[in-house]
């Protein structure tokens, strides 16, 4: 990477680390370094885990640097942008670790058994979700049942079913408007989201 008459600009930074320049990541990491990290630490609220959502970012930006696109936007919002990315990611694969580890005995109480008419109406309320989940394509019902049952993040869905990760999005979405529109009538709306 050479100096030339001024500072690098950032897209230089970022055509130098295209170019296999391994200075340039560390200049874009002395410009941008102090940001992401305290970008990562609001949103993980550790320091260990900011430090590796910051890690995952610059690595991100290592292998994505060629694929960039400056009509879409400004390096430093790109940067920022795969920080808030990685560290929502290790938030939520963080969180899904923890539920999925958490013991009977570590878990809140359970609330008071309710009386024979809830019983009776949960029971019919659970029947129409099966009836529901059923009627979906398989595809949908499977992506929904790993991610609201399973614990799953949308990522991790993506790399159980070997989909890309847009595809889990669609089917989710999709298969949730199919379930608000057959459990409309016996769920009150914004019950199910």
């Amino acid at each position: 990477m050479s100096a030339g008459p001024g500072p690098l600009t950032e897209e230089d930074l970022l055509d130098a680390l295209a170019a296999g320049d391994r200075s340039a990541l560390a200049g874009l990491y002395d410009r941008y370094g102090r940001q992401a990290w305290a970008l990562a630490r609001r949103i993980c609220a550790d320091d260990a885990h900011a430090e590796d959502a910051v890690q995952e970012a610059f690595l991100a930006v290592w292998r994505g640097a060629a694929r960039f696109d400056a009509t879409r936007g400004r390096v430093g919002t790109w940067v920022m942008t795969l920080v808030h990315h990685k560290a929502v990611d290790l938030v939520r694969r963080e969180e899904g670790v923890r539920r999925r580890t958490t013991t009977l005995d570590e878990q809140q109480p359970l609330p008071a058994a309710p009386g024979a008419d809830g019983a009776a109406l949960a029971s019919v309320t659970a029947a129409a979700v099966r009836r529901a989940l059923a009627a979906l394509p398989e595809e949908q019902r499977h992506a929904l049942s790993l991610a609201y049952f399973g614990g799953y993040t949308q990522r991790e869905v993506a790399s159980l079913t070997d989909s890309p990760l847009g595809t889990v999005k669609s089917r989710m979405f999709a298969g949730l408007a199919r379930l608000r529109t057959a459990l409309g009538p016996v769920l009150a709306e914004g019950d199910l989201r």
